[in-house]
């Protein structure tokens, strides 16, 4: 199945028109409509926005799967992305370290 014919799936299990669908999504009626009769797919562009009006991952989207995948989206000069990037470059050793602070905070707090 292509992407656009899981969108008009995802549209029909909601109850949602292609008019509500475009009017949420802010993507023209007669762009939704190509996709349905040409069998074409939307733009990369667009696949966010459809992702949060469907209410679905880009996973989901994108697959077909709901396999339990979370997405996190940060500011690139954010604390939280500071610190994923760290965390990235991090040996083995220390991100266990790192991971039982993080749980012993978490523990600290729940007490």
């Amino acid at each position: 199945m292509i992407i656009s014919e899981r969108i008009f799936q995802m549209l029909k299990e909601k109850g949602l028109s292609q008019k509500e669908f475009s009017d949420r999504t802010g993507i023209a009626q007669s762009t939704i409509s190509d996709w349905k009769r040409k069998k074409t797919n939307p733009a990369a562009d667009k696949i966010m926005v459809i992702c949060d009006v469907l209410e679905v991952s880009p996973y989901m989207l994108l697959t077909g799967s709901s396999r339990n995948v979370d997405y996190l989206v940060v500011d690139a000069d954010s604390e939280e992305h500071f610190l994923l990037e760290s965390f990235r470059t991090m040996e083995p050793d220390d991100r266990k370290r790192l991971m039982g602070y993080v749980e012993a905070l978490k523990g600290a707090k729940e007490a």
